[in-house]
């Protein structure tokens, strides 16, 4: 005589047929029938899909859209996913900013590197403002080619040499030129956010607003305080004063 076994008994929790059988449909004989073998058997009417809940399938999905997930042209871009025409040339736009403002950094170092100026504290000032500018130009190129973009690079304009002012003088004149110049980049980089956000593009805006957003609030902030105290200064013996302090301060950060 074969009886439906409970729920409760061991057999089903101890890793064994319960595993593979809902309990439900497993069969064993009575204790009566002594000598007898064990008999599994699969309830009438039972289901062999597998009730998971799982309503994610990927293989169908991908099925559905493999030529349009990995491209099979040479020169079309297989890790480009999501990312817009528009976000692309946005950043070839923004990576020509960065090396129009290291570009103009990099004359202003030479100027104040002339034997006639001397101002060693300005010239290492803008040499390292030029090298992290061009970084933040090689941070786009590589982010560019991380989403599957093409880096385009356009022409740099010749900036000035000539740096002296009549009424400023060259120091404040200069620095009022940064503090310009990093207004104008953060406006630029706001812009790029703001293309990210209408096509959607979370990573983009991510990418944006952790790497450089931040930094360029930190540097304004800073330029704005030398542009502060150069005016107070002048053109006279302070400004040798106020370059020291810039070369103690390279010293301290380097």
């Amino acid at each position: 005589m074969l009886l439906k076994a409970s729920p409760a008994l061991s057999i089903l929790s101890s890793g064994g047929v319960g595993d593979l059988f809902p309990p439900s449909s497993v069969m064993f004989p009575s204790t009566a029938c002594r000598g007898s073998r064990l008999s599994v058997k699969a309830a009438k009417g039972t289901s062999t899909k597998s009730l998971t809940g799982v309503v994610f399938e990927p293989f169908e999905e991908v099925k559905k859209e493999m030529d349009l997930l990995v491209p099979t042209t040479p020169l079309v871009s297989l890790a480009r996913h999501r990312f817009s025409d528009e976000s692309e040339a946005a950043i070839n736009e923004q990576i020509n900013v960065e090396y129009n403002v290291s570009y103009i950094y990099h004359a202003l170092y030479a100027y104040f590197d002339r034997d006639n100026v001397g101002l060693k504290g300005f010239a290492n000032f803008f040499k390292d403002s030029s090298v992290e500018e061009r970084g933040h130009a090689e941070k786009f190129m590589e982010y560019q080619n991380k989403r599957g973009g093409r880096v385009k690079l356009q022409s740099i304009l010749m900036p000035f040499s000539e740096f002296d002012h009549e009424e400023k003088g060259d120091a404040l004149y200069a620095m009022e030129l940064a503090l310009s110049l990093e207004k104008l980049t953060n406006e630029k980089l706001l812009k790029l956010q703001s293309v990210g956000v209408k096509n959607n593009d979370v990573q983009l805006v991510d990418f944006v607003e952790s790497e450089f957003l931040g930094e360029q609030v930190e540097a304004i902030k800073k330029i704005s305080e030398y542009v502060a105290q150069l005016r107070r200064i002048g053109k006279g013996h302070g400004v040798w004063h106020f370059d020291q302090m810039l070369l103690d301060d390279q010293e301290v950060l380097h």
